[in-house]
Parts: structure tokens; C-alpha cells; sequence
């Protein structure tokens, strides 16, 4: 009976923990779901022994810190505390703008995306009347601009692409420059060059009288006069020359190509900043630049050297075609005829209605010619000499210099002629200066001052 009554307790509470057990999983699981819908974010408490790290204060006690001294504390409410935020951030990104925008000491602009400053400056200083009415010109490339400012150039706008390129100028150089950070691609557009370097400059158009020559120790009493000379790369190449020859200045016609013409810049590689140049000029102002007692020099390309190397005066040319590069088309510009005629000869001198020129003898180039101060007039290969060249050559004593070539050749480039001569008067100058010593290098540096 015992067993039996211990059977049947074992058997209801089996069946009352199985219940149990089916009614709690029911409790646990809509608990579980209740809690799932009504989750909160979970609260981490610091150990107790980190003290390192201070509590936050209260919004009161923040407040009480920025009470000054007389004042109640009025507590912010949430709006205006977002609004405080973000103009604390905004003065933050402001204030690191400025600070970016600062390099070695020199304040830069960047440049927008509407900004046209570049677009506008550019294609006007490729203008020649712009840049001889507003007196700016435009420089492309490191090695340029550096040369134009350890020549004492006035920098007016720096447009570059990178901080890199800026930092390659001389920045002492710049302050008064206005700095103006663009986008390469911007550059690209607008420069002339195949490899654009990314830095553009706009100058003050240069004084030859105020700017510092790298060259004038080195030069000897030689002066260039481009007549005619209408093309950028032959004038860019012959200013080149006569900075390496050591030439004392060179003049510039009115007939001649604007020399700060961006092909002229590029062909002369920084010869605009190693000697003086003066451009426009009519022949009255070309004999005020140039000394008292100088002698005038004409190259002539039309003759060829007879074989005895000797010039007869039966071969002596006496018209104007027979000069090569002198022109005989009338310039009304630069040229009169008339005071070339003459009614005595005119039967004589004049074969079909062309004019005579004056009488200047023809020596070869490789010949004592440069033994004082000397000028080289040196004629477009279109338009050649104008009458006005021959006839200061003849009032000066000058020469006909001639290269001689060999037969079926027309002539030399002018500005292969240019060098050729240049470079052959320089050596019969030192040559001449070695041998008279100080005293002819005393007495040409008067003759040029």
C-alpha cells in the first residue's frame, strides 16, 4: 500500500513539473518578445577603482562657468545649443581655411569655379596693343618668371596649380604679388606650351633702363638692330644670340614683331632679362641709343665672294636688289625715295625704275671689320634693309658684311647670319682688347655710357 501511494505522488508530480515547465516556456517566450519590442540601450558602469577619467558636469555647472561676474545663469535649451554648435564649427572650418591658405608667410587665394580672372588676364595680354596701352606682359614657366624677377621685374598676378610649384620661385620676391591657387586643367587650356608647367604670371611691362642685368660685365661694344625682322622665332632666336655674344643692347624697328610676344619669349630663353632691349624705335631714336663714334654694320646675304676673295668696283652692287636683303618695294613708313633721286644721273643710276642706294663698300664677315665701338643691322628675309640702314651704314664708314655659300644656295636664315656675325665681332673685339690692354676697354665703356 505504501508503494502504491508512493507511485502516485511521483506520477502527479511529474505531471505537475511537466505543466509547470510548458507554462513557464509560454511565460518566458512572450516575455522575451515583450522585451524584444521594448529594448533599451545598455548602461555601462565604470569600475570604481578608474579615477583617472573625470565625470562630465552638469549643464548647470557649464553654465556657472560661463557666468561672468554680476550676470544670472540662464540655461540653454536644446535648439540653441545645436545652433551654438554648429557656429562654433563653421568658425572652426573657417578659421582652418585661412590657415591653409598661408605659405611660408604669403597669403594665396583659391580660386572658384566661376572664377574667370585667368580666362579674362590671358587672352588679353596676348594682345600687343593691350599689352603696349596697359604696359603687361605674360611669363610662362619656372625658369622665365625667375628670371624676370632676380632682374628686378614687378610681378602684378601668379596664377599656379600645386604649392609644389609655387614654392620653385624665389617667394621673398612675391609679396606684392597677388597669388592665386587655380586647377591644372585650367592651365592647360590657356597655356601655349605642349607640357605646361602650371604657373602662369602676369608682369608690369619692364624698363630696360630699371632692371639688372646679369650680363654687363661680360659685354663688349656691340649693338643688334632688328630691322624688318617680322617673325617671332628668327627674333626670339637672334635676341638669344646677342645675350650669349655679350651684345651691349639691341634695337628694335617699328617694322619688327612685338618682342614680348609669347613665341618671341619662348624662342629667346630668358634673353629679354639679360640685356637691354628697346622696341619701336624709328631710326632717328636708333642713333640716340647708340655711342658718339660708332660704326654702322649692315648684313647682305645677295653676294657672292669672286674668286680672287677681292671685291672690284665694277662688282659693287648699285641697285637696291643687288643689297639681297634690302627691300625695294616702297615703305611709306619707314622709307623716302625721294631723297634718293637724283637729276644729274638718274639716266645713269636708275635702270628701270629702280633706285640707287648709297655706296658701301662689301667685306667679308671673317675680315677686320669690329675695331671700336660697332652696331649690326640685320634685315627680315621678306622685306629686307630698309634704305634707311644702308644710308646710316654709309654716314658711319660701315660695311657691307657678307657670308659667302656655295652656288644654287639662295641665302643663310637671318638669324643663323645673326649669330655667325655676332659671334665674329665678338672675337675681333677681345681680340683687339687683349692686345690695347685696359686703355681700349676704358675708353669703349665712355664711348657707350
Amino acid at each position: 500500500m505504501a508503494a502504491y501511494t508512493r507511485s502516485v505522488i511521483c506520477l502527479v508530480s511529474m505531471e505537475r513539473s511537466s505543466l509547470l515547465s510548458r507554462g513557464s516556456a509560454v511565460f518566458v517566450e512572450s516575455k522575451r518578445y515583450v522585451r524584444g519590442l521594448r529594448r533599451k540601450p545598455v548602461q555601462v558602469l565604470m569600475p570604481e577603482d578608474v579615477t583617472d577619467k573625470a565625470a562630465r558636469p552638469p549643464p548647470a555647472a557649464r553654465d556657472a562657468r560661463r557666468q561672468q561676474p554680476g550676470q544670472e545663469v540662464v540655461p540653454m535649451n536644446p535648439p540653441e545649443q545645436r545652433f551654438a554648435k554648429a557656429k562654433s564649427s563653421v568658425h572652426l572650418a573657417v578659421k582652418n581655411t585661412v590657415q591653409n591658405d598661408l605659405i611660408d608667410g604669403l597669403r594665396f587665394e583659391r580660386a572658384l569655379p566661376g572664377d574667370k580672372r585667368l580666362a579674362r588676364l590671358v587672352s588679353v595680354a596676348r594682345s600687343r596693343t593691350f599689352r603696349e596701352h596697359q604696359g603687361k606682359i605674360l611669363l610662362e614657366g619656372r625658369r622665365l618668371i625667375c628670371d624676370a624677377l632676380d632682374a628686378g621685374a614687378n610681378p602684378q598676378m601668379v596664377f599656379f596649380s600645386t604649392v609644389d610649384r609655387l614654392r620653385e620661385l624665389p617667394l621673398d620676391k612675391l609679396k606684392r604679388a597677388t597669388l592665386v591657387k587655380v586647377k591644372f586643367e585650367e592651365i592647360k587650356i590657356w597655356s601655349d606650351l605642349v607640357a605646361p608647367q602650371g604657373v602662369i604670371a602676369i608682369f608690369s611691362r619692364p624698363d630696360p633702363l630699371r632692371l639688372n642685368f646679369a650680363n654687363e660685365d661680360h659685354s663688349v661694344p656691340l649693338s643688334l638692330i632688328c630691322d624688318n625682322i617680322r617673325d617671332p622665332g628668327n627674333l626670339g632666336t637672334m635676341l638669344r644670340c646677342a645675350a650669349a655674344a655679350g651684345c651691349h643692347n639691341v634695337l628694335l624697328t617699328k617694322g619688327c614683331v612685338d618682342a614680348w610676344e609669347p613665341k618671341v619669349l619662348r624662342a629667346a630663353m630668358g634673353a629679354h632679362f639679360r640685356l637691354p632691349i628697346y622696341p619701336s624705335l624709328g631710326w632717328a631714336d636708333v642713333e640716340k641709343h647708340l655711342p658718339k663714334l660708332v660704326t654702322v654694320h649692315v648684313a647682305d646675304s645677295g653676294c657672292r665672294e669672286p674668286e680672287n676673295s677681292h671685291v672690284n668696283e665694277s662688282q659693287k652692287p648699285s641697285k637696291a636688289g643687288d643689297y639681297g636683303w634690302v627691300s625695294t618695294k616702297p615703305n611709306q613708313k619707314n622709307t623716302r625715295y625721294e631723297e634718293y633721286h637724283s637729276d644729274s644721273d638718274s639716266d645713269s643710276d636708275c635702270e628701270g625704275g629702280r633706285l640707287s642706294l648709297p655706296n658701301v663698300d662689301t667685306k667679308l664677315y671673317h675680315e677686320s671689320w669690329a675695331q671700336s665701338a660697332t652696331a649690326l643691322v640685320i634685315g627680315g628675309e621678306t622685306h629686307g634693309l630698309s634704305v634707311e640702314a644702308v644710308e646710316l651704314a654709309e654716314r658711319t664708314a660701315g660695311r657691307r658684311l657678307f657670308i659667302p655659300v656655295v652656288p644654287f644656295v639662295d641665302s643663310l636664315n637671318s638669324a643663323m647670319a645673326a649669330s655667325i656675325l655676332l659671334f665674329e665681332g665678338r672675337k675681333q673685339l677681345l681680340k683687339l682688347m687683349q692686345a690695347s690692354g685696359g686703355k681700349w676697354k676704358s675708353k669703349a665703356g665712355e664711348q657707350l655710357s
